[in-house]
């Protein structure tokens, strides 16, 4: 079996600059760190983890905390675990997926933790393992997410630009920053506009919207276009529009916003912001490590909204 030393002497090095390399990569020169790792290419050695997590006092186990209702049928959590799980093995890490009922079961060297809300941000602080926020917050917690004011804005400028004269925003209703945000770039939006705004807030849930575009249609005009915080409440509209004989997209447009799998079952398929969301979860997986090794905060990572067109907007 191939050791340490073996590989010391096949870089021309001595064992602990190896150790080095392996344990503390940041203090060691890129050019020994090379040295190193095409020696142990050549050897096909393999550090030992288990080893020196025994050393280190560590398990090799990041928990990711979901603190909301999973919908499965709807692969974006999916996608999150499979953007940290992929982070996570190449730095011979394992994922762990908790709830908040068996979160203290075993321990870890950190969490990625999703779904909080402002009741959750006291314990959260209490934790004395690393953590990374997947969604934005206001609380001072390091976070990855979406620009989710700038997602929204550029909504509402396409839906004007595409000729709609009116603009209903039908959020989430949610005390949390995220929706906060979602919510502002709309009304950044009319009131550059000089257009009277209009918002109306439900659970996420789509037979919510689907309801209350049915009750108010006598008061929705043609020429409308729906700015929804979530391709759930998008679909809701369409169908309540459809319901009610209205046009999409010649006379009722309708975005939505996360473009990981309602906005493509949808018909027509919602013009909505398509978040990078196994990106994002790469993101968490390697801010939550950095915050591991150094101890230090590691603030926000904010990626930038994408537009993915559908057919509920004019062509």
């Amino acid at each position: 079996m191939t050791t340490l030393v073996d590989v010391a002497k096949k870089a021309n090095v001595s064992k602990m600059t190896v150790s080095r390399v392996i344990n503390h990569p940041d203090k060691v020169t890129d050019e020994l760190k090379q040295l190193v790792y095409q020696a142990m290419r050549e050897l096909d050695y393999h550090p030992n983890m288990i080893a020196k997590a025994l050393v280190d006092k560590s398990t090799r186990i990041i928990k990711l905390c979901i603190l909301e209702d999973i919908d499965t049928t709807e692969p974006y959590y999916m996608n999150l675990m499979l953007g940290i799980a992929k982070t996570l093995d190449l730095h011979q890490y394992s994922l762990q997926l908790v709830t908040r009922k068996n979160f203290d079961i075993g321990n870890c060297d950190g969490y990625v933790i999703t779904g909080m809300r402002e009741q959750d941000v006291e314990w959260i602080k209490k934790l004395k393992k690393p953590v990374i926020i997947f969604g934005e917050n206001r609380y001072g917690l390091d976070y990855v997410d979406t620009n989710n004011k700038a997602g929204t804005y550029l909504l509402a400028q396409l839906a004007l630009k595409k000729g709609y004269e009116r603009l209903i925003y039908v959020g989430i209703d949610s005390k949390e920053s995220f929706e906060y945000s979602r919510e502002s770039g709309y009304l950044q939006q009319v009131q550059e506009k000089r257009m009277v705004p209009e918002l109306h807030r439900f659970e996420n849930h789509s037979h919510l919207a689907e309801q209350f575009v049915y009750d108010n249609w006598n008061k929705i005009t043609q020429n409308t276009a729906f700015i929804c915080a979530s391709d759930r409440l998008a679909i809701g509209v369409e169908r309540g529009i459809v319901r009610r004989g209205g046009k999409i997209p010649e006379g009722f447009g309708v975005t939505g916003f996360d473009g990981v799998f309602l906005n493509q079952v949808a018909s027509p398929k919602i013009t909505t912001i398509k978040q990078s969301i196994i990106e994002m979860g790469s993101a968490c997986g390697e801010n939550l490590l950095d915050k591991i090794d150094s101890n230090q905060s590691q603030g926000s990572l904010i990626f930038e909204p994408k537009i993915s067109l559908g057919g509920t907007l004019r062509s």
